[in-house]
């Protein structure tokens, strides 16, 4: 069996090599920083992702982790796998994905593979200084807080490469096959954008439920009966992303968005749907901003809001583009509690910040409760002790997490996102 390597052990690359170990491959993981290497030794991964620690703790015999680039050296396949990481326009920062691939190459033998896994806008693989017949692409579908599953059981590979209609070379296609589900192999272009084509789906059924279930709000409708009858049609499917939220987050979507956006300036394509999409996105990010100030920020001197959640989304450390992380920088001077169970409180950007030891301790003598993480744990919360701990009676509940009519008879004012 060949042995597979990957460059970039963050999100994507750590979930990645335990796949690659879980299919019984000599899998090497690289990673220039030595203090990641020793925890990753030690089965204790510097991501949060359910299943990783074990995953990586099971299949230990088959992984080893260096801080060296020649450690890759005996490997047939070199993923290039680290996270990507973007500025605040959602443009990528590719400059480190390029010194990665310099330190490595040096170190691959004569007849290795290197596959780029992260994303990477189109065009980029192509001008890449690695023999064609050596260099492919491979699209990434890692999705924070179902990385494992995603990496262990995938739905399909996308295979970028220079002639699509040539078989994959046999170390490459031995791995892929060894997944058993579809490969699709296309040019390189093709691979780049077709991510962002999937992306650009989940976009728009993201704004679609965010858009009527705003208008469910204000007509008398409820969004949570209508879902059910959308996802029960073919076209559009029992998987959709009809569930409402807080506008875009996390930045892989935000990221393609931009891509796009710049492609269309340098080619003239229209992108005007884009444009309003991005628009959307940052309209709904604030309803919990516009909710408080109907209710809390405009009726009461000096409020405390209890803000539960600051990750971006549930089973995740992440805090990329926040709805939490931009509600508390709107929110001022404005006094705030706040717990979150893996994103410590010095992540918020709030002077007025108090760090809670729990759900409960957020919500001490608070005017109002907004849980902006759907982590599962909040779904145990009562809302009798909620009644009992807060000032107020204010709860914002984007998610539903919590029972609407057990809020309503504890005396609380429940809010949610797609209904009146």
């Amino acid at each position: 069996m060949p042995t597979i390597g990957f460059a970039g052990m963050t999100h994507l690359g750590i979930n990645s090599a335990a796949a690659s170990a879980a299919r019984g491959f000599r899998t090497i993981g690289f990673d220039a920083d030595a203090s990641l290497i020793a925890q990753l030794i030690a089965s204790k991964p510097t991501v949060v992702e359910p299943g990783l620690p074990e995953l990586l703790h099971e299949y230990r015999a088959k992984l080893s982790f260096a801080s060296d680039p020649a450690a890759l050296a005996p490997c047939d396949v070199v993923y290039i796998s680290p996270d990507v990481p973007t500025d605040d326009a959602g443009q990528s920062e590719l400059a480190g994905i390029r010194a990665l691939i310099d330190s490595v190459t040096p170190h691959l033998g004569e007849a290795a593979l290197l596959v780029v896994l992260c994303q990477v806008p189109p065009g980029f693989t192509r001008s890449l200084a690695i023999p064609e017949s050596r260099r492919f692409y491979q699209v990434e579908t890692l999705v924070f807080g179902r990385a494992v599953e995603r990496a262990t059981r995938p739905e399909r590979f996308m295979i970028g490469c220079a002639e699509p209609a040539r078989a994959l070379p046999d170390a490459l296609a031995q791995f892929l096959r060894s997944f058993d589900c579809p490969v699709l192999a296309m040019r390189y272009e093709s691979a780049e954008l077709a991510k962002i084509a999937i992306n650009c789906c989940l976009v728009a059924s993201v704004t679609v439920a965010n858009t009527l279930a705003e208008l469910s709000e204000r007509i008398g409708a409820d969004w949570s009966e209508i879902a059910p009858a959308l996802r029960l049609d073919r076209r559009i499917g029992q998987h959709a992303y009809l569930a409402p939220g807080l506008g875009l987050a996390g930045g892989n979507l935000e990221r393609d968005l931009a891509t796009l956006l710049r492609l269309a300036d340098e080619t003239g394509s229209h992108m005007e749907l884009v444009r309003a999409l991005v628009a959307n996105s940052g309209h709904r990010r604030d309803w919990a901003l516009r909710v408080l100030w109907e209710t809390v920020l405009t009726r009461i001197d000096d409020p405390v809001i209890a803000v539960l959640g600051l990750a971006y989304k549930q089973d995740t450390h992440s805090t990329k583009n926040s709805a939490s992380i931009a509600l508390l920088a709107s929110l001022g001077t404005v006094r705030a509690r706040v717990f979150d169970p893996v994103v410590p409180a010095s992540m918020a950007p709030h002077a007025r910040c108090h760090a809670a030891k729990s759900e409960l301790d957020a919500c001490e003598g608070a005017d109002a409760l907004a849980v902006m993480t759907p982590w599962e744990q909040f779904r145990k919360i009562d809302p009798r002790d909620l009644a009992r701990r807060m000032r107020g009676r204010v709860v914002l509940d984007p998610y539903a997490l919590m029972n609407a009519a057990a809020c309503r008879g504890a005396g609380l004012a429940y809010y949610t996102l797609g209904v009146s």
